[in-house]
């Protein structure tokens, strides 16, 4: 006899529609699965007969087919456990099915309970897509797979709570989420720019950025506060919007990170790999791709502390997502694309010491071994970011004096008008920030009165700049003057925005 239950298989952030077809024939013994599934899809037979044998159902000693349709998509993890499972049973005759348009996913344990799975917000919207009516599914995901609105979700915590479901055609249902209620939540947590003590030229040049979603590099001795500045960059960033939280979900819920009955990452992502990790762990990829940190931090902050010690082909891998705010991981058979529209953050001494160019404590560093440790950085990716900044230890009298630093939320109501600013001059344009700006946008949205165009004329002969760069002093002085209100970008902006290009690692 032979049945079929409809599921879903990742690609990428998508999911892609998978049909589970049972043929259960009296031959000699056997449990094969077929159309193109890896490793753990075929550890399912051991788990699918304990949970059924388990749950009270018998497993019949006959030649038992499933075929994941179609056969040219490779099917990946433990979600088809559930759907494989519910043909069998539907084709062996103890599960009667009583309503047509439902999807199934779920991994079983041997006891016949349900583990939640990864993806589970990409596959409700792909079910939903189908127009299929509802999503079968374990409990742990039914929070995330509520924020699909019209789709009708069936949380489960066993085998036969999902038989029950199938037979009466549906059965108790999550409260469907608003994400907007989720979002609208959010506050900044603990830490607060008004924390650190002194360092106002650095807290500016992370108000900029903040306000330009630039991409900052921090130049100081051990010890100065660069962890702590970026630590607090995103109390100031703009509040996630609904659409942008959704698809920071889906990322993190691709990736296995989203904690069971979460339903929203409602906060802008921040991420501080170690130095030590491959290139596949910062970009992405793996023999099964998977998102990077650099995709974990999108719309949000990747902080890469100790930036020359991290491998050279991570660091070089980064210079595509930066420049296209997206990350395309190439295999044999297939390629996916996942979202890296991030901030970076990056943090180094400016020797190996860590004490060139320090008050208080000489430098023995050999001028060769200062310059090997800058020259671990490539000019092209120095070139992609737009602030460069030094941060010198804070002196004695600062630490000393009392301190009333602005908190983070006046600082985060200036960035969220100037981005709110950009958001307007930059509709339909696919663009949402200054710092995405492409160059033919710089050309048609950013206006210079006369005399700021006379400035950047003479620092692009004197600071020998590139065109990629001349275009990010411009990026980066739009913001200066959307944090003024400022109509055209004047003189002081664009002096401004210089101050920063030409400061730290092109001086040492």
């Amino acid at each position: 006899m032979l049945a079929r239950v409809s599921s879903e298989a990742l690609h990428g952030l998508e999911g892609r529609a998978v049909e589970v077809e049972a043929d259960v024939v009296a031959a000699a013994p056997a449990f094969t699965i077929v159309g193109l599934p890896d490793a753990a899809v075929q550890e399912s037979r051991e788990r699918v007969r304990a949970a059924i044998v388990n749950s009270s159902y018998e497993f019949p000693s006959r030649r038992i087919t499933v075929n994941l349709a179609p056969a040219d998509l490779r099917k990946e993890g433990p979600s088809f456990d559930l759907p494989i499972a519910l043909a069998f049973l539907l084709a062996t005759g103890q599960a009667k099915r009583g309503g047509d348009g439902l999807a199934a996913i779920g991994e079983l344990g041997l006891d016949g309970g349900l583990r939640p799975v990864s993806g589970a917000l990409a596959v409700a919207e792909s079910v939903h897509r189908r127009g299929l009516r509802g999503l079968l599914l374990p409990r742990g995901n039914a929070a995330e797979a509520a924020l699909v609105s019209g789709l009708e979700v069936y949380p489960v915590d066993s085998l036969r709570a999902a038989v029950a479901v199938v037979e009466a055609g549906g059965g108790e249902r999550a409260q469907p989420v608003a994400a907007a209620d989720l979002v609208a939540g959010t506050g900044c947590g603990d830490a607060d720019m008004a924390d650190i003590l002194g360092q106002e030229q650095a807290k500016r040049a992370l108000e900029v950025a903040a306000a330009g979603a630039h991409n900052v590099l921090m130049i100081g001795p051990p010890g100065s506060g660069k962890t702590m500045l970026a630590r607090r960059l995103p109390t100031i960033l703009p509040p996630l919007a609904v659409q942008e939280a959704i698809d920071v979900t889906r990322v993190y819920s691709v990736a296995g990170l989203l904690p069971p009955g979460v339903a929203l990452v409602a906060g802008r992502p921040f991420r501080a790999p170690h130095h030590t990790i491959s290139s596949a762990g910062l970009v992405g990829g793996g023999g099964t791709p998977r998102p990077g940190e650099v995709s974990l931090a999108h719309l949000g902050v990747l902080f890469l502390d100790e930036f020359p010690e991290f491998r050279l082909a991570a660091l070089e891998g980064l210079r595509q997502p930066l420049e296209d705010g997206e990350v395309t991981i190439s295999r044999a058979l297939s390629s996916v694309t996942y979202p890296a529209r991030i901030m970076l953050v990056a943090a180094m001494n400016p020797c190996p010491c860590g004490f060139l160019g320090d008050r208080e404590q000489e430098c023995r560093c050999p001028s060769h071994r200062v310059a090997q440790y800058v020259a671990k950085l490539s000019g092209p990716l120095i070139d992609r970011i737009d602030l460069r900044i030094d941060v010198p230890r804070v002196a004695a009298r600062e630490r000393r004096a009392p301190h009333e630093g602005e908190p983070s939320a006046s600082v985060r109501e200036r960035v969220a008008g100037a981005r709110a600013r950009q958001v307007r001059r930059l509709a339909g344009s696919g663009a949402y920030a200054n710092a995405h700006m492409s160059a033919r946008q710089v050309r048609r949205q950013c206006v210079l009165d006369r005399d700021a165009v006379s400035l950047l004329d003479r620092a692009y002969e004197r600071l020998r700049l590139s065109a990629r760069g001349c275009d990010r002093v411009v990026k980066v002085a739009q913001t200066i003057a959307d944090l003024e209100g400022a109509a055209t970008i004047a003189v002081a902006h664009v002096a401004e925005s210089l101050s920063y290009r030409a400061r730290g690692i092109e001086r040492r």
